[in-house]
């Protein structure tokens, strides 16, 4: 089952900010985003949870050292994931 990708504000900003400073990451974030949507779970993601003051968040690899931190919510009745943020592992964390 595809989940709806739902990119917050944030989520945006920070990913045009990357992107335009590493244009090589496009096609990187492009298939991660695409096998969160597939396989949210799938070993080249390395999804897990957070802790501390980000407890109810996930976060996946996109990369050597690109991170997306998302949520799992129900939008119009159905699963969806909520992208939160994206950056590097010390500017999500």
């Amino acid at each position: 089952m595809k989940r709806l990708l739902l990119p917050s504000k944030t989520f945006t900003s920070r990913a045009k900010t990357v992107l335009k400073k590493h244009r090589q990451r496009a096609a990187d974030l492009r298939e991660t985003l695409d096998l969160l949507a597939t396989d949210c779970f799938h070993p080249r993601l390395k999804t897990h949870k957070l802790k501390a003051e980000l407890e109810g968040c996930w976060a996946c690899s996109a990369g050597y050292d690109l991170r997306i931190v998302f949520k799992f919510v129900v939008h119009e009745g159905a699963e969806a994931i909520l992208l939160q943020t994206m950056g590097t592992h010390e500017e999500v964390y």
